[in-house]
């Protein structure tokens, strides 16, 4: 019995055209919140503490 070829077949999504550089050296110590807001809504939150 012969082996059946096997296709694998695979989607990138569309990569980023930009880049965002937070630079946090500058900020006093403490604990931060980081909202993304896109169209009045926020689509991503983080805290940090430096």
């Amino acid at each position: 019995m012969a082996d059946a070829k096997k296709t694998f077949i695979g989607k990138l999504d569309n990569l980023p055209n930009y880049k965002i550089y937070l630079n946090v050296n500058h900020l006093e110590k403490g604990l931060y919140t980081l909202k993304i807001v896109y169209k009045n809504k926020v689509i991503k939150k983080t805290t940090f503490k430096k």
